[in-house]
């Protein structure tokens, strides 16, 4: 039995009847970005905060995607710009450029890391049947970052896999 079905068997008594609880979601929630115009999503539940754009610390020696660290309430959080990461043209710093915050919980720790968006654009909810497999023929975002594809309007949001993209790759 479902939300909804339980919710239908519940009796109500004078003005407090609720014609739906739409606001209840079965399935995932990814918070949805853009990158060069393009949509992106990421699991909801990873994410820590949204902050704005500020210059983080230079790390020297760091590969060209890792902008630097910040202090956030104590601890150092590394900060990747997923423009540059994915190859996805020049980044350029505007007043919709936002850090997105996450952290993935592992058995023994967690990892927290910024990463450098183009703006912040929704929360999208999708039903796991909704999310197909991503055809694997190239294209900016590298086959294991991505966990799927999901239709929305007339557009497509790329979800994304957090904790691939956690993954620090060495540089030359």
């Amino acid at each position: 039995m479902d939300i909804q079905e339980l919710a239908a068997e519940i009796e109500v008594e004078g003005e407090y009847a609720m014609e739906g609880i739409d606001f209840i979601s079965s399935g995932e929630q990814f918070l949805t970005f853009l990158l060069a115009k393009e949509q992106y999503g990421v699991e909801i539940l990873c994410v820590e905060e949204i902050r704005s754009w500020e210059h983080p610390t230079k790390i020297p020696n760091a590969a060209g995607y890792i902008k630097g660290v910040i202090n956030m309430r104590g601890n150092i959080v590394p900060i990747v710009d997923l423009r540059i990461k994915f190859n996805i043209g020049e980044p350029q710093y505007t007043d919709t450029t936002v850090v997105i915050v996450l952290t993935v919980k592992g058995d023994s720790k967690s990892r927290t890391i910024g990463f450098v968006v183009d703006a912040v654009s929704d929360v999208l909810n999708a039903d796991e049947k909704e999310i197909k497999t991503a055809p694997s023929f190239g294209g900016f975002v590298p086959e294991h970052y991505v966990n799927g594809l999901v239709n929305v309007g007339e557009g497509v949001v790329t979800l994304l896999n957090v904790e691939a993209l956690q993954t620090i790759e060495p540089h030359q």
